[in-house]
């Protein structure tokens, strides 16, 4: 391999690997690497040719600060492209995004500011009237604006579908993309209606997005809420086409969080979630042919973005979309049950030190002190700061010496009334009946419930 210059010029050229761990019907189903870009997104290439486009166009001079809103990736894409260029970044991002995912871009040096995801636009929380307004209000900024550039689509129609179809040997039926701000497939479908109009060009779309309904139907319905990340729209972007567009699949959030985990488990692939929302559409697809067809989509990001969301089945518990065995009783009400093996423990033996870098690793405040098998008491952020306020030696002080055995217990058959009762009395919830601990229900977990009970 050749030697680049800057990690620019490794945006691009990703590679493409063949499916063989799935039901894909008649047809063979390719998918193309787009995480093995720099920012780890097939939006590297936008940003590259969106920032190059506005320097040659006059629209940002040097030292000036570029203004975006974004899903997370172009942000990334944005941050890796200006920090090479020496331009000052502000990102205007919807609060369901991953905190990795805005982690990575504060650890480049991005000024994030975070915004509400549950508004539409014309609020002036909405994520990118926000920016707008932003970029009016800072001298010497640039309001990038992908949903509006046609520098966007422009990329994947003189780069990314070229790539493609050197690299398929222009054989190839049928490619499925996703829609955020469309510029995928704006520019794909300009680029194989000009080279190959028999290609079929098919979108999944979230369960809740506007685009399936309205590419189907020719009507939009009204928009509601998903957790996918990155793709699906409550409005048409000004530069999407879907004339070109065959058809689309509707994909719910339980369905592409279960085909992420399983292009990991099946194929070793580590890939995001709108990843799972296109290969469930592209399977769909490719099961509904009745003849032999060469079809191929997108790894649009990587999954290592995740790892504390749709990779972490408490995180997935939280938003009901992790199938577990319903009791009908409190035990559903358990985030992290103790036989499921993610309630973190520690032994009355156990140091304050080591459970203080627990509560720290697995971000709890409280943590159940077992013994035999059986809950024998609680420590807290409070106990440890008591413990070890006088003499910095105490955090080698025993578990046992400051945790609270006073415990109240609930048996799995009370009432969601009892535990209210315990939070008014700042008290913890614990589930246990006949010696056997079932776990604890925290205040958030009580709202989960009720949120999930009323939606």
């Amino acid at each position: 391999m050749a030697v680049v210059n800057s990690v620019l010029d490794l945006i691009g050229d990703t590679p493409i690997v063949k499916l063989s761990k799935f039901d894909t019907g008649p047809c063979d189903l390719f998918l193309k690497l787009e995480l093995d870009n720099p920012g780890g997104s097939i939006k590297d290439r936008i940003a590259v040719n969106m920032i190059e486009a506005a320097e040659r166009e006059g629209k940002i001079e040097p030292g000036g600060t570029i203004i975006e809103a974004t899903a997370g990736n172009t942000g990334l894409g944005l941050g890796l492209v200006a920090a090479q260029k020496g331009y000052q970044l502000i990102l205007v991002i919807p609060d369901k995004m991953s905190p990795d995912k805005i982690r990575h871009i504060r650890a480049m040096g991005v000024d994030v500011r975070l915004t509400r995801s549950d508004v539409q636009k014309g609020h002036p929380e909405y994520y990118q009237d926000y920016a707008k307004r932003l970029a009016a209000e800072i001298p010497n900024s640039y309001f990038i604006d992908q949903f509006s550039n046609p520098h966007n689509p422009e990329t994947h129609e003189v780069d990314t579908g070229p790539e493609m179809l050197r690299q398929m040997d222009n054989d190839l039926d049928a490619v499925v993309v996703g829609v955020g701000s469309s510029g995928t497939v704006t520019g794909l479908g300009r680029y194989f209606h000009e080279v190959k109009p028999d290609l079929e060009l098919i979108v999944a779309d979230p369960v809740g997005s506007i685009l399936a309904d309205t590419i189907n139907t020719g009507k939009t319905p009204k928009a509601s809420s998903w957790l996918v990340e990155g793709i699906g729209e409550d409005f048409m972007p000004p530069i999407c086409d879907i004339s070109l567009v065959k058809k689309a699949y509707a994909i719910s959030d339980r369905e592409a969080f279960t085909l992420q985990r399983e292009l990991l488990r099946r194929e070793g692939i580590i890939a995001g979630s709108s990843s799972g929302t296109l290969l469930g559409a592209a399977l769909r697809y490719c099961r509904e042919q009745t003849e032999p067809k060469r079809v191929l989509t997108f790894a649009c990001d990587t999954g290592n973005k995740y790892l504390n969301k749709s990779f972490n089945d408490s995180w997935l518990a939280d938003q009901g979309l992790l199938e577990r065995e319903s009791h009908g009783d409190l035990r559903d009400l358990i985030a992290r049950p103790a036989d499921s093996g993610d309630m973190v423990t520690v032994t009355p033996d156990d140091n304050l030190i080591t459970t203080y870098k627990r509560m720290r690793m697995f971000d709890v405040s409280q943590i159940p002190v077992m013994q035999d098998g059986n809950i024998a008491g609680l420590i807290d952020e409070s106990d440890i700061l008591l413990g070890i306020y006088e003499d910095k030696d105490s955090f080698q002080m025993k578990v046992g010496e400051v945790m609270v055995t006073d415990l109240e217990l609930l048996p799995p058959s009370a009432r969601i009334d009892a535990v209210v009762q315990l939070f008014k009395q700042d008290k913890v919830a614990i589930i246990a009946e006949d010696d056997r601990f079932y776990g604890l229900i925290t205040q958030i977990d009580l709202i989960n419930h009720l949120r999930k009970a009323m939606f």
